[in-house]
């Protein structure tokens, strides 16, 4: 979060202009901005703009090894280049400080193409005057529930942990849902100062249904001529403080208790208001502001079980002003769909509800790109995250004066999407803990990942020598992401659910921010140069074994290279202290990543499946992360391994066995946001098992995952913490197979190895 002043709020919208806003954390990448957008409403202005962002990518290359390799050679080299990306940037402040982020913009915006700002919200005709003197930039307005279905869309798919439940009383207020890959048809009650209710079926076709004059406007209204109250806000706060029961006349005060007949319970709500007719008594401005809270949200909660039976529709999202991640409305918005659908039907809250009109506005700005053909991610280095919405902190808080919000989403390289064999998609989870969940385990790891940082910082500056001031953008990062730690330790929720796998990236987003894209590139360039040298050896000692010997031998060597795992402190510090820790030791630590793992664990398991005939798919990640393979590098290895080795020159040769990228930058695996060419491989060969290799993807994520067929998930537990969880010990083993009832073998493998 960034803080700016601001002057008093009876001085129209006129800012000091000794202000400065830091360009590093708000209002990023202006300099290469253009296609803006600006959602205004009553008291939030919500601007978006697209940027492209150059940062450094580390790059491998191939020597030419045609002439005889001399013993020093290197398999291959290391380069820091330049590339460009598109970064979506979305901003959120008060009214308050539109002019002087207008002048802010106007200074920083250089050599941009744009004659056109796209404008939603009721608030865009007041201000397109204003905007259009200070950017030179003519308002196009757009409609605005086509802007907010378009967003509304847009997070759903691209976002995977958008959606939750809010529970009140439950140790964590948020349970985030898991994203149907179909988000269409669902139900969008937008609550502003009425209510829109509003069916969308797909894309581009949506129809409003139903709405009610009785909305955020009839509270606001009402509120203030009960109460003398005239902010939104403080209406909520004293909502918040208040008994209703005190105001509004019970079932049990009509009939002395509950109606069993009717089924009616004793403190059901009979009447809103319906004391204070008789009652002799001044009421507290508490009591009213509730009572008036529950009658409108009772009101728009039945209306949109109505809506939703009618239309045999099952999620239903809220949003609108109304909401606005205000724990007192969403507590009883959830309390009222529950009690008229009986917990057939949950109301659903989205984490970015507030941009949804500014995202649609700039999509519709952007069509000529199409940015629908591409996959989106959350950059969660530039993003603020949710705020804590805890019943007890006053929203005027949450709100405060100067505070701006921000979501960055980047363009990802790979179009993304499911793995054709989970099982069922709409259920599947990847992750196997919920840190947002278990206190215990949250506290761990948080401080597992904080204890790690000096070991990352270390890595970082070593992994550019010849860049001076590595050291100093090395320390901006340790800055960055200890602050999200320390953020992540008070708001577990803020970036969905906190798992190992998101602490994980949040790592690398803070990593590749200050320009390190991989630390670990000299370290698994030795540990190829160095496995590709027994190669052979462990292929002949492997086929002079009996046929049972041998099968052993492999997964036992497939394991002993998943040991080497820099992203593990058991293994890191065994590492840095013993550089000649090798394969054999590896073994020996095994009970009865790149290098060592990929070529004299992976190569030798993937060689003896082409020799059995079967088809090879050998997925890995595009990008990179800690220690693992990244697909670069495993097309150079693989092409050195083939030079030594007729079996896998004519797997690759023959068609049977395949390089892949799994569209995937983490240690850990998501199989709902794959690589779409990966996807459609897995589909035409018909695979009918997939081995998942190594801890992040078969332990901290996958671990109960099911698919459509045979499965074997395998890694040794480097985490002594995790092993005594799971009841093992440091160095345990995982290999679990999996065979779903009624398939047939196929005969074709699809390999993810660590």
């Amino acid at each position: 979060m960034a803080e700016c002043g601001r002057v008093d709020s009876n001085t129209s919208h006129t800012m000091d202009k000794s202000i400065t806003l830091p360009p590093d954390e708000i209002f990023r990448n202006l300099e290469n901005a253009k296609r803006f957008a600006i959602d205004i409403g009553g008291s939030l202005t919500k601007l978006a703009y697209y940027s492209t962002v150059q940062h450094k990518v580390a790059k491998v290359r191939s020597f030419d090894h045609t002439a005889k390799a001399a013993a020093g050679d290197k398999l291959y080299e290391i380069s820091m280049q330049e590339e460009v990306t598109a970064r979506l940037h979305f901003i959120k402040f008060e009214n308050a400080y539109i002019e002087t982020c207008l002048d802010f913009i106007k200074d920083h915006l250089v050599n941009t193409e744009t004659k056109v700002i796209k404008a939603t919200g009721g608030g865009a005709h007041k201000f397109k005057e204003l905007i259009e003197r200070k950017l030179g930039l003519k308002v196009d307005k757009e409609d605005e529930m086509t802007c907010l279905i378009k967003g509304c869309n847009f997070v759903l798919k691209n976002i995977p942990h958008e959606a939750f439940v809010y529970a009140k009383h439950a140790d964590s207020e948020f349970r985030f849902q898991t994203t149907n890959p179909d988000i269409f048809p669902y139900l969008l009650v937008n609550i502003g100062s009425g209510v829109s209710i509003v069916k969308v079926e797909s894309e581009d076709k949506f129809e409003r249904i139903g709405g009610s004059s009785i909305g955020g406007g009839t509270f606001w209204g009402l509120g203030a001529l009960l109460t003398k109250t005239k902010r939104f806000d403080e209406l909520l706060q004293l909502a918040s403080k208040g008994q209703h029961a005190s105001v509004d006349m019970l079932v049990k005060d009509i009939y002395g208790g509950s109606y069993g007949y009717l089924g009616l319970t004793g403190d059901l709500i009979a009447s809103s208001f319906g004391k204070s007719a008789t009652a002799d008594k001044d009421f507290s401005k508490e009591d009213m502001a509730k009572s008036l809270l529950h009658m409108i949200s009772n009101d728009i909660g039945q209306l949109a079980c109505l809506y939703a039976k009618l239309h045999n529709l099952s999620r239903v999202y809220f949003g609108g002003f109304f909401i606005r991640g205000h724990p007192v409305t969403m507590h009883t918005i959830t309390y009222s769909i529950n009690f008229f659908t009986k917990g057939e039907v949950q109301a659903l809250f989205l984490r970015h509800e507030g941009y949804l009109g500014t995202i649609g506005a700039f999509l519709k700005g952007a069509e000529e790109d199409n940015p629908n053909q591409y996959s989106w991610g959350e950059n969660y280095a530039g993003s603020s995250g949710l705020m804590s919405v805890s019943p007890d902190m006053n929203p005027m808080q949450r709100a405060r004066s100067g505070t701006f919000d921000m979501l960055e989403m980047d363009r990802l390289e790979r179009q993304l999407v499911n793995l054709p064999l989970l099982q069922d998609p709409s259920s599947y989870i990847p992750d196997t803990v919920d840190l947002t969940e278990d206190a215990l385990a949250r506290e761990y790891w948080l401080y597992c990942f904080e204890e790690a940082l000096d070991g990352v910082v270390k890595r970082a500056v070593a992994s550019q020598p010849d860049m001076p001031e590595a050291a100093l953008r090395a320390e901006k990062f340790r800055q960055k992401y200890r602050h999200k730690l320390q953020t992540l330790r008070q708001q577990p929720f803020a970036y969905g659910s906190l798992t190992v796998r998101s602490l994980l990236d949040t790592r690398e987003h803070c990593l590749n921010e200050f320009n390190f894209p991989d630390p670990y590139s000299k370290i698994k360039q030795r540990e190829n140069d160095i496995a590709l040298k027994y190669y052979q050896k462990a292929v002949k000692s492997l086929d002079e074994l009996s046929w049972e010997e041998k099968q052993f031998a492999l997964v036992q060597g497939v394991l002993a290279g998943n040991v080497f795992d820099w992203g593990a402190k058991a293994v890191s510090d065994v590492l840095e202290s013993d550089p000649e820790f090798g394969f054999e030791e590896a073994k020996r630590q095994l009970e009865d990543n790149s290098g060592v793992d990929i070529i004299l664990g992976v190569m030798p398991f993937v060689r003896e499946l082409l020799s059995r005939g079967t088809e090879v798919v050998l997925a890995s990640n595009s990008g990179p992360a800690l220690n693992d393979v990244t697909n670069g590098e495993l097309q150079i290895l693989t092409e050195r391994i083939a030079a030594m080795d007729p079996v896998i020159e004519a797997g690759l040769r023959e068609d049977r066995l395949l390089l892949v990228q799994s569209g995937s930058s983490s240690p850990c695996l998501d199989l709902s946001r794959l690589d779409k060419v990966l996807a459609m491989v897995v589909r035409e060969r018909q695979t009918d098992l997939v081995i998942i290799e190594g801890m992040g993807r078969a332990i901290h994520t996958n671990y109960y995952a099911m698919l459509s067929c045979e499965s074997l998930k395998m890694a040794v537990i480097k985490n002594s913490w995790l092993a005594d969880r799971l009841g093992g010990k440091l160095f345990s083993v995982v290999f679990k197979y999996e065979v779903p009832a009624g398939k047939p073998n196929k005969d074709c493998g699809a390999f993810s190895p660590s």
